[in-house]
């Protein structure tokens, strides 16, 4: 789990908010709107 959010927090914020994705359930999105809409990205990635 900590090499996943570790992952997320390197190499994929970093890239610019248009980059598009395929994530594990639901549609297409992109990095800018999630950087917007989900909570778990809002400031700092919680620790869990």
């Amino acid at each position: 789990h900590n090499q996943l959010i570790s992952s997320i927090k390197d190499k994929l914020l970093p890239l610019g908010d248009d980059v598009t994705f395929i994530p594990g359930h639901g549609p297409l999105s992109t990095l800018g709107y999630e950087r917007l809409h989900n909570p778990f990205l809002q400031d700092e990635m919680p620790v869990w």
